[in-house]
C-alpha cells in the first residue's frame, strides 16, 4: 500500500517516530484534532483531560486566548528575524519581565530554542567562564544521581549514568562526576551531619576534582523525569558555599520546576541562595511554542567577555524568536497578575486529600505532592502503553514513567476536573 492510501493513523505508525518508542511495536496513539483549556479533542470527538499539561508546559491550558492573541498580533508584524546585530521589542519586553520575577542577581539573559539547549548553553557558559578565569582544565561537571537534564549530547552526560534513559550512551559521552542524590527529603528535618545529609560526599568529589570541574548542575528541590523525587533545599544552600569555596559554578536546571509549578515561582525560592546560572523552559511560553532561556549573573557574563575570544560561542538560528517572546510575555503576565500561589496551593491540597487512599494499595511505594505535582510511586515499573489504553474510559490522558504515575495538571484545572484526574491515577495504581 502506498503512503497516499494510508489512513492518518496508519501513516503515523509507519512513518513518524514518536519519543521513546519502538517503531516495530507502536503503542496506542491518539489523533488529536483540537485542544482547548484542559481538554484534547480526538478525531472521533472523544475528549481527554490533559493531565500532563503536554509534558508539563501548558500551565494556562491549551489555546489560552491571551497568549494566542499576542502571537496572532505578532505574526502580522514580525514573525521572525535573526538576533545577530538586530533586536526587537518582544525580546526586550520579555527580558524586563524576566528580571522582575527571577532571582535578583541573574541579570543576563540568553534566549534559546528548547530546554535541552538551555542546559547546553549553561554548560558552555560554565566552561567558557572557567577558561576566561585562567582554568582551561575545568571542563567537566558534577551532578547528582537520578537527575535528568535533556536529550541533547552534553545534557545527556549529566543524566543518571546507570538508571537514566541515556545510560547506553555512557561510553560515548563526556565523563562527568556523580554523587548520590540528596538523601534528606523535602518533608524531613535537616540533619547537620555531613555524612548523613550528603554534603560530605559532595565536598569530597568537588575537592578531589576541583581542577577539572567547571560547574555543579542539578534540578533544585524536585528531580523530575529521574523519579519525581523531592529533597530538602538546605542541601542547595550548603552546596552553594562549597562551590564558592572551590571556584565551581552552581547551575540550577529549572526547566520543569519554574513558573509556579512547585508552589513558588521557582524552586530556587525554597532556598536562601541563588545559582550562578539557571536554565528555564517548558512553562516559559505556557506550551504554545518552543522556547527557553539561560540566565546568569554579571560575574559570569563579564568574565566570559574578558576572556578569549571574548564572545560567548553560541547562537541559535531561532534565538529570541519574536512569536515566542510575545507568547512568553503573555504567559508570565498571566502568572503574575493572578494569585498563582493560591491556585497551586488549592491544587496541592485537593491532590493530597484525593490521592491519600493510594497509600493503602499493596503495589504502591509512596505518594507525594508538591505544588501542582502529584505522584503515586509504584513498587514496579508501570506501562505507559497500558495507561494509554485506559485513557478513553477514564477521560484522562496520563503517561506514567518508570515507577511513577504522576500528574502536572494545568493551573486552570477545576476541582471536578482534578477529581477526574486523581480518580484516573488511583485506577492505574490499582490495575497496572
Amino acid at each position: 500500500m502506498s503512503a497516499s492510501e494510508l489512513t492518518q493513523l496508519e501513516f503515523d505508525q509507519q512513518h513518524l517516530w514518536h519519543p521513546y518508542t519502538n517503531v516495530t511495536q507502536p503503542g496506542p496513539t491518539f489523533v488529536v484534532k483540537e485542544s482547548q483549556g484542559v481538554h484534547l479533542t480526538l478525531d472521533d470527538g472523544c475528549q481527554l483531560i490533559d493531565a500532563m499539561s503536554s509534558w508539563w508546559c501548558m500551565m494556562h491550558g491549551h489555546r489560552n486566548p491571551r497568549v494566542t492573541r499576542a502571537m496572532h498580533d505578532q505574526l502580522d508584524r514580525l514573525p521572525h528575524v535573526m538576533f545577530g546585530g538586530l533586536t526587537h521589542d518582544p525580546a526586550i519586553n520579555l527580558g524586563r519581565k524576566l528580571l522582575e520575577i527571577t532571582p535578583e542577581r541573574l541579570t543576563r539573559i540568553f534566549y534559546c530554542d528548547s530546554g535541552s539547549v538551555s542546559v547546553e548553553v549553561a554548560m558552555k557558559m560554565a566552561v567558557q567562564y572557567q577558561h576566561a578565569m585562567g582554568f582551561p582544565g575545568r571542563s567537566q561537571f558534577a551532578t547528582v544521581r537520578s537527575g535528568y537534564h535533556g536529550d541533547t549530547w552534553k545534557a545527556m552526560s549529566v543524566c543518571d549514568p546507570d538508571t537514566g534513559m541515556h545510560h547506553l550512551f555512557q561510553g560515548a559521552l563526556s565523563v562527568q562526576h556523580f554523587v548520590n542524590r540528596p538523601p534528606i527529603r523535602l518533608n524531613q528535618d535537616w540533619n547537620d551531619d555531613p555524612a548523613q545529609n550528603g554534603l560530605a560526599e559532595l565536598r569530597n568529589v568537588l575537592e578531589s576534582n576541583k581542577d577539572k570541574i567547571a560547574g555543579f548542575i542539578l534540578e533544585p528541590v524536585v528531580q523530575g523525569t529521574g523519579g519525581m523525587y523531592f529533597y530538602n533545599p538546605e542541601y542547595l544552600n550548603q552546596a552553594r558555599a562549597i562551590c564558592d569555596e572551590l571556584g565551581i559554578l552552581l547551575i540550577f536546571d529549572e526547566i520543569a520546576t519554574g513558573f509556579g509549578r512547585t508552589g513558588e515561582m521557582f524552586a530556587t525560592d525554597f532556598c536562601t541562595v541563588e545559582p550562578d546560572i539557571i536554565s528555564l523552559g517548558k512553562g516559559l511560553t505556557a506550551g504554545h511554542i518552543s522556547f527557553a532561556c539561560t540566565m546568569t549573573n554579571d560575574r559570569v557574563a563579564e568574565g566570559i567577555g574578558g576572556g578569549n575570544p571574548g564572545i560567548f560561542m553560541h547562537g541559535p538560528t531561532y534565538m529570541a524568536n519574536p512569536l515566542a517572546c510575545v507568547a512568553a510575555l503573555a504567559s508570565l503576565e498571566l502568572l503574575t497578575e493572578q494569585d498563582t500561589r493560591a491556585t497551586v496551593s488549592g491544587i496541592a491540597d485537593q491532590m493530597t486529600t484525593e490521592l491519600a487512599p493510594a497509600q493503602a494499595l499493596p503495589k504502591v511505594a509512596d505518594v507525594r505532592i508538591l505544588g501542582a505535582i502529584g505522584v503515586i510511586e509504584m513498587k514496579h515499573r508501570v506501562s505507559a502503553d497500558q495507561a494509554h489504553g485506559l485513557a478513553r474510559e477514564m477521560g484522562v490522558f496520563l503517561r506514567p514513567f518508570g515507577k511513577n504515575i504522576y500528574t502536572m495538571p494545568p493551573f486552570i484545572t477545576t476541582p471536578d476536573q482534578l477529581t477526574q484526574i486523581t480518580d484516573g491515577m488511583l485506577r492505574l495504581a490499582r490495575e497496572l
